[in-house]
């Protein structure tokens, strides 16, 4: 069949490298990709949210499925307009209806649910403009630390962990009254601070059935030790040692099968994969967010540790056998490595040239995957703040860190900044 992938990151060059692998991928297209991308099928020059232009693309090029990496398309609903235009029902789209990816684009609704489903999250409140001063007393008489969240889509910059009172009460009114991420900051959930150890899980469903595909440790700071600012992740684990099979029995128990099963009670069509943020409290994992589609970078370490074929379990996820795959996976660890850009995540520089080490193309163990790349002429430039990823498989965390950072040893751009530290907790 024919597939097209929409979206331009490093999680779309992971996808893109796993489906051609499958026999059932006749040609791939990627829209609009990178110059990473380009090595495994044909980019297109459309924009994943110009719907109407996708839809000229999978006529002209006689599209059988939809895979879509970016979580904006899917909130404003591309599973929809698919499904509802005669001219393209036909094809498999992966990823759920908009009132599902609610999940995703309204924290206020992904509380409710889970609330409705006794799934457990930490505690909240949620306010607006006309509750403002209810707002302000409720932060002030909270516990500290204290999360405050944008309600709709923020870029992933709409997360506030507020260590002071007087901190919290600036964020909020910056979010309200300032309107600080816009539209998506006009309601704002304050919510309890978890301590623990942020994990995530991937499922694939179809609104009934799923299937759990990998789960992993994504790290965040900019910084090595976990410090500095917040970034989109600087590198990624998987598996990650404490999730033995206790924990997932506990993962899939009290939170994926209530969740699946309250997508089927609502109502809400979804077919494609669910992106569990898990907290692990003492053992204990809670929610604190859905994503509607894989992570980036977790993406990078889920799909190289997948053995099965993924373009199968799409089939299967849309043609109602999902129940019956079979999910291997490869036993070594994968770690992956994000090299990004001077001065991420503030103010960075594009165009600068990448050199690749002289056998890019053959590494043994590793993968590179492009992020925010460019090719322009002879050259590959940056485009991005976070620029490549590097995925190599080891016998453990460590071995397979270690050879990611060898590789990005030999990879070089001006300005060029990776942790050296991916996977230390679990370098022992």
């Amino acid at each position: 069949m024919n597939i097209l992938i929409l979206g331009s990151g490093g999680r779309e060059h992971a996808l893109a490298w796993k489906i051609s692998q499958s026999h059932h991928c006749d040609q791939l297209f990627i829209a609009p990709g990178n110059a990473g991308t380009a090595a495994f099928g044909t980019n297109l020059s459309v924009s994943p949210t110009d719907f109407l232009a996708l839809k000229g693309a999978c006529i002209t090029h006689n599209i059988n499925m939809l895979v879509v990496g970016p979580e904006e398309p899917l909130v404003k609903g591309i599973y929809d307009f698919f499904s509802t235009d005669a001219a393209l029902q036909q094809i498999i789209v992966v990823g759920p209806s908009a009132n599902a990816a609610q999940l995703e684009g309204s924290k206020s609704f992904s509380k409710k649910f889970m609330r409705r489903h006794q799934i457990p999250t930490a505690a909240y409140a949620e306010f607006t403009a006309a509750n403002y001063e209810e707002g302000e007393t409720y932060i002030s008489n909270h516990s500290l630390p204290v999360v405050l969240k944008a309600d709709g889509l923020a870029a992933g910059k709409g997360v506030i962990i507020a260590n002071t009172t007087e901190e919290a009460l600036n964020s909020f009114k910056e979010m309200i009254q300032g309107k600080q991420f816009g539209i998506a900051s006009e309601k704002v959930v304050v919510e309890e601070f978890l301590q623990g150890i942020e994990v995530s899980v991937f499922a694939l469903t179809n609104g009934t059935d799923y299937q759990i595909i990998g789960h992993a440790k994504d790290y965040k700071r900019i910084g090595e030790g976990d410090t500095g600012l917040n970034t989109g992740g600087m590198g990624c684990v998987s598996p990650v040692p404490f999730m033995d099979e206790a924990f997932m029995q506990k993962v899939e128990e009290t939170i994926v099968k209530p969740t699946v099963a309250g997508l089927q009670a609502e109502n809400l069509t979804y077919y494609g994969f669910i992106f569990f943020g898990l907290m692990n409290v003492n053992g204990t994992p809670y929610v604190i967010e859905y994503n509607c589609r894989m992570g980036d970078p977790e993406t990078e370490v889920v799909m190289p540790r997948l053995k099965t074929d993924l373009v199968g379990l799409f089939a299967a996820m849309d043609n109602g056998t999902l129940a019956d795959a079979n999910i291997s996976f490869e036993e070594r660890s994968a770690a992956t490595i994000m090299a990004v850009s001077g001065g991420y995540p503030g103010d960075y520089e594009k165009n600068k040239i990448i050199s690749f080490p002289a056998n890019a193309e053959q590494l043994k163990d590793s993968m590179l995957f492009h992020a925010g790349t460019l090719q322009i002429a002879e050259n590959i430039v940056t485009n991005g703040g976070r620029v490549l990823a590097v995925t190599s498989l080891g016998s453990n965390i460590k071995e397979a860190a270690e050879k990611s950072k060898a590789i990005l040893e030999n990879v070089n751009f001006e300005g060029i900044y990776y942790r050296k530290d991916i996977g230390y907790e679990f370098a022992c």
